[in-house]
């Protein structure tokens, strides 16, 4: 017997009845598409093109911003040491944390073994910058930053529940502390489709460090699709060789032979596509057709030589580097120009666990001149007021010191309880500063003052959790966090799990 026909005769249970449902949707897909006219749709493919363009009724009203930048700040950035200013800790320096301000609450592996928990305040000087509003305390650390603070949002009440790095970081990637689920581009890819035929939906770049620490790893599931249809995936680019691997064709081949090639290819895809009606089988042709034309319009993108000297030095000498933040911010700038939809930057070497005043300067300056520089850009164009930026880490860093406390070095552990992050353009109300800290930077406080526990309920005002992050940044996009949903494996999924409230006095 042919071996291909003995392997079609021998599939497991789950694949018949995998098989028979598929035609009987088919047979149905094709009776809709008819009834509604549409009968001239001759393939599964050409019918699943529309995802492209979203699914149908998204947006669920009208959005504020088309598109997103995420900032990741990949480790843990110190808020204590960039954005929570507190003055009183100079006079308590390593004095013991108060038990009724550490609340029993829970502490990594690194320090449970301390016998002391000694306060390190900042030795960073901060200055108070006009935001518009009744001023924001900045760093000295970030002085571009400072500059555009006008334009910013900055939420000192973040929260999450995840306290290491991996369940972290894929938590406020993801919306689950567990590998597997869509990111966040990916549910914006799958829900509101692409804005270009020429980019994909979904860019993905990552960022040279100038410190010598170890970083924390960042893997392709971050920018992955989980269950969806593959072609919502982050396609990451290179800032060395090929932006994308085996972007050029092989010597000898002409673009003609490429059509030629990937048309027939085409074919026998499409053949397959009949045959087995498997939705991925789509996803690649699609995929295909994109790649052949990356070919093209990527090297347009990456080629930084049009731009003019004026913004050149507005991102500083770094962006002449291809690879540094601050490369990848003017990148950014040139995506949103050309209709990308999700555009993520990831910075490593945050986890700054001992030494932090050797390693934070040189991370905060590797970001700082990119970040002003890229919101003044976009202001300048036109291109912020429906661009969303979002500038974050994973989760914050403790005012208790890890190892060794000297006047003038520390180091810090993960601290979840609450951090600092900041957003701008899209809608969000700029020269804002919501939430607060106590004295210490350890709890989130209401307007008087008096800590409150943000997990004690669903959602607590002046608090904002990760699933509020995520739910507000859709509802900026115009998606009803609760409508855009993933059938698998029995359930409706979604981005905030069953969780999520949309933060209105972030929001114009």
């Amino acid at each position: 017997m042919d071996p291909i026909r003995e392997a079609e005769l021998l599939m497991t249970r789950r694949q018949l009845f995998g098989r028979a449902s598929l035609g009987l949707g088919t047979a149905a897909l094709g009776r809709l598409l008819s009834a509604g006219g549409l009968g001239g749709i001759a393939t599964l493919a050409q019918a699943l093109e529309g995802q492209r363009q979203g699914i149908p009724g998204l947006p669920n009203f009208a959005p504020k911003a088309k598109r997103v930048i995420y900032l990741f700040m990949s480790g843990g950035p110190s808020q204590l040491d960039l954005w929570d200013y507190k003055p009183k800790l100079k006079e308590l320096f390593n004095a013991e944390l108060p038990d009724e301000i550490r609340r029993g609450q829970r502490i990594t592996t690194m320090t449970s073994g301390q016998t002391r928990f000694p306060i390190a305040p900042s030795v960073y000087r901060f200055d108070k910058h006009d935001n518009g509003g009744d001023g924001v305390w900045v760093s000295e650390l970030l002085p571009h930053t400072a500059g555009v603070v006008k334009e910013l949002c900055v939420v000192k009440s973040m929260w999450t529940e995840a306290i290491n790095h991996d369940p972290a970081t894929t938590f406020i990637q993801t919306g689950s502390q567990l590998p597997g689920r869509p990111s966040m581009g990916a549910w914006l890819s799958y829900g509101l489709g692409s804005m270009n035929e020429n980019l994909p939906t979904y860019v993905v770049l990552h960022s040279k460090v100038t410190s010598n620490k170890p970083n924390q790893a960042v893997y392709p599931r971050l920018w992955g699709t989980g269950f969806l249809p593959s072609e919502h995936q982050g396609v990451a680019l290179r800032s060395q060789g090929d932006p994308v691997l085996f972007l050029k064709d092989p010597d000898g081949m002409s673009r003609e032979t490429r059509r030629t090639m990937l048309d027939s290819l085409e074919a026998l895809n499409q053949q397959a596509l009949g045959e087995f009606g498997d939705p991925e089988i789509a996803a690649r042709i699609k995929q295909y057709e994109l790649a052949y034309r990356l070919q093209a319009s990527v090297p347009e993108l990456m080629d930084l030589s049009k731009e003019s000297v004026e913004t050149m030095e507005l991102y500083g000498k770094d962006a002449r580097e291809p690879g540094t933040f601050a490369a990848n911010c003017l990148l950014a700038r040139r995506m949103v120009e050309r209709g990308v939809r999700f555009i993520q930057i990831f910075h490593r070497g945050w986890d700054l666990h001992s030494d932090l005043t050797t390693d934070i300067p040189t991370q905060a300056k590797d970001v700082d001149q990119g970040c002003a520089a890229l919101i003044t850009d976009l202001k300048r164009r036109g291109l912020l007021e429906d661009t969303l930026v979002v500038w974050a880490g994973e989760f914050g860093r403790t005012v208790y010191c890890q190892g060794p406390l000297t006047q003038t070095n520390y180091g810090r552990d993960h601290h979840p309880r609450a951090f600092t992050i900041w957003m701008a353009g899209g809608g969000v109300k700029p020269g804002l500063v919501y939430g607060q800290t106590d004295d210490f930077g350890y709890n989130i406080v209401d307007k008087d003052g008096a800590i409150i526990d943000p997990s004690a309920s669903e959602f607590t005002p002046g608090a904002v959790h990760v699933h509020d992050l995520h739910a507000t940044m859709l509802h900026q996009l115009g998606i009803d966090h609760t409508q855009l949903t993933y059938h698998f494996q029995g359930r409706d999924f979604r981005l905030t799990d069953v969780h999520g409230h949309v933060v209105k006095e972030l929001l114009r």
